[in-house]
């Protein structure tokens, strides 16, 4: 089990490192959304990383991924909203990690974003 959390953590570093760039790239407040072209190019070259503890890079995905939800094209962005939700939960988890049933989840949305980013 301890090497699923590290391959959906790892997934979600990649996500979030092409998400960063996006933010850096796109700027922040009142930019309008990106097509999904824009939006994958932007996944790819996201360099966000977290630190810390489990709980903590936990938190730190949840928040990115809520910075850029809204940027991106809604077929991209719905589901990051929704992988933000469960990350906030397993944030607010005693360990910090994403259930067996929230890893589940993820893995549902990043299939979801990998169908229009192939």
């Amino acid at each position: 089990m301890v090497r699923s959390r590290a391959g959906v953590v790892r997934s979600a570093v990649l996500l979030s490192a092409g998400l960063a760039a996006a933010l850096l790239v796109g700027g922040c407040a009142g930019t309008p959304r990106m097509d999904v072209k824009a939006s994958c190019e932007f996944l790819n070259n996201d360099t966000f990383k977290p630190d810390g503890n489990q709980q903590q890079q936990s938190k730190q995905i949840a928040e990115h991924y809520h910075q850029i939800a809204d940027k991106l094209a809604p077929e991209i962005g719905d589901p990051i909203k929704e992988m933000a939700a469960i990350m906030d939960k397993a944030a607010a988890s005693s360990l910090g990690a994403a259930t067996q049933e929230q890893q589940q989840q993820l893995t549902v949305h990043f299939n979801t974003i990998g169908e229009y980013c192939k």
